[in-house]
């Protein structure tokens, strides 16, 4: 009698930005506001603030099934537009690279495209309008499309067969705070704890 075998699947979602120039940090924002007002029925899922880390990402794409990146991508297009975009379609964008942190994930896919196991890699990209002004926190172009932006995320999610439930409803500009301490010039009204530090550290 043969035994029916059950192999669980790694899933990762990472935010991937620089918080500090304005609108770039809306895939780490967008990873944050998951992890905050959502739960999955799959425990195992994790979700991260990939920062600016680069090649360091790179043993998450040799070592999971699967990957969903959220972050800006530089596509000729109007501001506010949301790609959907396999590694496959990814690797045929040559104007693509435009930003240091979206050279090195194509970069990055380059290399593991050659080898026999690697990730399948999602990025689920929107077309900022500010990647230049030095504050945290996102344009109203940005605030305007965040909730389609998680929701191409979440439906992203959900098509791993991962059930998806909204449990919070905690606004970006307070999730944005609760992380960093600041938003847009207003700043936190209690005193920082330790938690804040560790994301102003990563930048």
């Amino acid at each position: 009698m043969l035994l029916k075998v059950n192999i669980v699947k790694k899933n990762i979602v990472i935010g991937v930005g620089n918080m500090l120039f304005k609108d770039e940090g809306i895939g780490i924002y967008a990873s944050e506001y998951i992890s905050q007002n959502y739960e999955f029925d799959d425990k195992e899922l994790e979700i991260i603030d990939g920062g600016t880390l680069g090649f360091k990402l790179m043993a998450y794409f040799q070592e999971y099934d699967n990957v969903i990146i959220l972050d800006t991508v530089s596509i000729e297009d109007e501001v506010g537009g949301i790609y959907r975009l396999p590694s496959d379609v990814l690797l045929g964008l040559g104007n693509y690279r435009k930003t240091a942190h979206e050279v090195e994930i194509v970069e990055m896919l380059e290399i593991v495209s050659v080898l026999d196991s690697h990730a399948n890699v999602t990025i689920i990209g929107i077309i900022p309008a500010d990647i230049e002004t030095v504050e945290i926190g996102l344009t109203k172009a940005m605030e305007d499309k965040f909730e389609e932006f998680i929701l191409n995320g979440i439906k992203e999610i959900e098509s791993l067969g991962i059930k998806a439930t909204k449990v919070n409803n905690i606004a970006i500009s307070d999730v944005v705070k609760s992380m960093i301490g600041s938003y847009n010039g207003e700043h936190l009204t209690r005193i920082p704890n330790e938690e804040d530090f560790t994301h102003a550290i990563n930048l």
